[in-house]
């Protein structure tokens, strides 16, 4: 069945009259939409919150989950959060902009998630101001502090083969007493990683890193490969590794957590599967009309030995490209037109093909060549997921000039290459965040961030490691400027309405 070409330009105007109508109702439907750390409530074994394309669903296997008493849940250090502060089930088990506006609005300020070591842009900034904690509430950002020099997740030094100097430090934690190079330590800003989805972002497509060249690191405690999609500069390989690592830092836990606990939120985080679930957009379920969207397909399916990479990706709305009459006859010309959209988006993703260039981690190791010509499914391959079925890490630009946004609101470094200049950048390289080099302290990986899963891309705006697109429409607008790809404006909201829906 054909969209006509009145359809056609209706589409971008309908949905946005339909967020519309979401955004207005959608953020006070329900009063337990943020979970607060200790408060004993049960998680369901199905949760749905609505968000402004619709509904994201939230299952737990083996749910109902008792929450009192539980790691995940309780507050068990100084500053009165719990893992579940920064990972809410209604933001896709992440934390969006949004919600952090909703909770300094709701508390003045006062809620734990705005801790001075982390949620604030600086702990030396006055932490009653609003303005303090605008990486936060703006970006959804939080402070992350690393080691300098490098420090490997053992706690074995690295030496680095790049130097570090600080050009712009706008709030203070890069060069004040205590802060930056000279103390001991860098500060950089990034996105909270969804916790949610586990099995397939543990998957390892390869038996080594085709990104650095090298063996995957073993898991200190299986022995194991590491698949190295947990965390964005690679920095803790394991779940628990990940967990002493926030427990101390950003939970500030006075005591290291206990085997016993680290299995309960081990357990809890390889339980629980999340994806959008409708779209009042697409007329209802993403799981109707022959699609199988949502996260029961995620729980379901396996993500095999390369990640199910032989089954095309986002292949569960193929059947939106052919609505039968009769179901055509149940939807709205807008909706039919909008599931149409979502099966053209799901064909660009995997087939529009482009130039990736200067792009560590694709162009410079893996033999593919500078430039390469392929699509986005070139690095988000995984079925189901998005994220990258082959190990490591890839620079898109995102954290460096010149590809990045000039950001005043975050420190800016200049990295000095001491060997070989960086493959792209040369030997002088300005970078808001370096990245995976902050792990292998190698100049080659300055900028490399980990791919991450697209799943519940709508309950955890804004996007990138660095908040760099506030929206979905940002995401392509990044890409088409990235690489000069030449998108049409149909291409660019089929691509957004696909990442709605996922």
């Amino acid at each position: 069945m054909r969209v006509t070409n009145r359809i056609k330009r209706s589409l971008p105007l309908a949905g946005a009259a339909l967020a519309l109508v979401l955004a207005v109702g959608a953020r006070g439907d329900a009063p337990d939409r943020w979970w607060s750390p200790g408060e004993g409530r049960v998680l369901p074994a199905s949760l749905d919150y609505t968000n402004e394309h619709g509904a994201l669903r939230t299952l737990v296997v083996g749910g109902p989950l008792k929450t009192r008493g539980h790691p995940f849940f309780e507050p068990l250090g100084a500053n009165g959060r719990a893992c579940v502060t920064c990972h809410q089930p209604a933001d896709a088990m992440s934390l969006s902009a949004r919600t952090a506006q909703e909770r300094w609005e709701a508390t003045g300020g006062k809620d734990p998630l705005f801790a001075a070591i982390d949620g604030s842009n600086c702990p030396i900034l006055p932490q009653g101001e609003k303005a303090s904690h605008s990486l936060l509430l703006e970006r959804g950002l939080f402070r992350v502090q690393r080691p300098w020099p490098v420090r490997a997740f053992n706690g074995q030094p690295v030496t680095p083969d790049f130097t570090i100097e600080v050009v712009r430090d706008p709030n203070g934690c890069n060069s004040a007493p205590g802060y930056g190079p000279g103390a001991g330590n860098v500060s950089v800003y990034r996105r909270v990683r969804p916790v949610a989805n586990m099995k397939y972002l543990l998957a390892v497509g390869f038996p080594f890193d085709p990104k650095q060249g090298y063996a995957l690191p073993l898991d200190p405690d299986d022995g194991k490969p590491q698949s190295g999609n947990l965390m964005a500069d690679n920095r803790a390989g394991n779940l628990r590794l990940q967990m002493e690592d926030a427990s101390s830092v950003h939970l500030e836990f006075a005591r290291a957590l206990t085997p016993a606990q680290i299995k309960r939120i081990r357990d809890f985080e390889l339980s629980i599967y999340t994806a959008q679930q409708s779209s009042p957009a697409a007329g209802g379920g993403l799981d109707t009309m022959g699609a199988t969207g949502g996260p029961a397909k995620l729980r379901d399916s396996q993500p095999g030995a390369l990640g199910s990479i032989g089954t095309p990706v986002w292949s569960e709305f193929a059947a939106w490209d052919r609505i039968s009459a009769e179901d055509a006859a149940k939807l709205t010309p807008q909706q039919l037109a909008f599931r149409q959209s979502v099966a053209r988006g799901a064909r660009v993703f995997r087939d529009r093909t482009f130039l990736i260039t200067d792009s560590a981690g694709i162009n410079s190791r893996m033999g593919f060549g500078n430039p390469v010509r392929n699509s986005c499914v070139f690095c988000h391959n995984m079925t189901q997921m998005g994220n990258d079925v082959a190990p490591g890490q890839v620079d898109l630009g995102t954290t460096t000039q010149p590809f990045a946004d000039p950001w005043d609101d975050l420190p800016l470094f200049r990295i000095t290459c001491l060997n070989q200049p960086h493959p792209h950048y040369g030997k002088i390289i300005l970078t808001y965040d370096p990245g995976f080099a902050l792990t292998s302290g190698k100049c080659a990986d300055v900028g490399k961030i980990t791919l991450q899963s697209m799943r519940g891309l709508s309950a955890r705006a804004p996007y990138f490691s660095n908040g760099l697109a506030k929206d979905l429409r940002g995401v392509v607008d990044y890409y088409e400027r990235r690489y000069k790809i030449g998108y049409t404006e149909q291409e660019k909201q089929d691509l957004v309405n696909l990442m709605s829906v996922l």
